[in-house]
């Protein structure tokens, strides 16, 4: 056990920092981010070692848009700890627009610049987390479905490249996917709901 600890702890604490992560967001805690970003440092050294470079360059925007959440929740609207909204319907075609681009150009990047044997799901996952990562930031409750997605997604991807404790890792984050929106929609039918109550009183 202390053998494999050693040899696997890069994969251990992302697993233990992503957790955490996720686990404060569907809390609705600021903390998410500077964990998050933790998070950001340890697997971009894991999936840059496992030939997944899309994932691994992913791991630095995500720190960017971590910060700007982490911006976003305690400077703008967001950082009330019971605001949750619903996606903009104006906001889906934009958001599934850029999904496409991304996936398009990252593939060409693969192929291209790297010896990835896997562009195609590294491309389409990567850029599926950034739109889930940016809906997350304005606390769009929807968010929860695209990660849900992407989990899935990474479960297989991690698995065919070896990396079984991360695959662990996204089978534990589809469980704290429903939590987080389970939390937040209780959350979001609290706030419709005093209205309500205040117009009847």
């Amino acid at each position: 056990m202390g053998e494999w600890l050693l040899a696997e702890w890069p994969q251990v604490l992302g697993f233990a920092t992503g957790a955490a992560c996720v686990l404060l967001a569907g809390l609705r805690n600021v903390w998410t981010y500077p964990i998050g970003i933790a998070n950001n440092v340890v697997l971009f050294m894991v999936f840059l070692l496992a030939g997944l470079y899309a994932s691994a360059g992913l791991q630095v925007v995500y720190l960017v848009m971590g910060v700007h959440g982490w911006w976003r929740w305690t400077r703008k609207i967001e950082q009330s700890p019971t605001y949750v909204a619903s996606t903009p319907r104006s906001a889906w075609p934009f958001l599934m627009i850029a999904g496409v681009v991304m996936t398009l150009v990252l593939i060409w990047v693969l192929t291209m610049f790297t010896d990835s044997e896997v562009a195609i799901a590294d491309a389409a996952t990567t850029a599926a987390s950034l739109v889930a990562q940016y809906m997350l930031n304005r606390k769009w409750i929807q968010t929860w479905f695209v990660w849900i997605g992407v989990d899935v997604a990474f479960i297989a991807l991690s698995i065919a490249t070896g990396l079984w404790v991360i695959a662990a890792l996204y089978l534990l984050f589809i469980g704290l996917c429903v939590f987080g929106f389970r939390s937040w929609r209780r959350v979001a039918r609290a706030e419709t709901a005093e209205p309500a109550t205040a117009s009847t009183a």
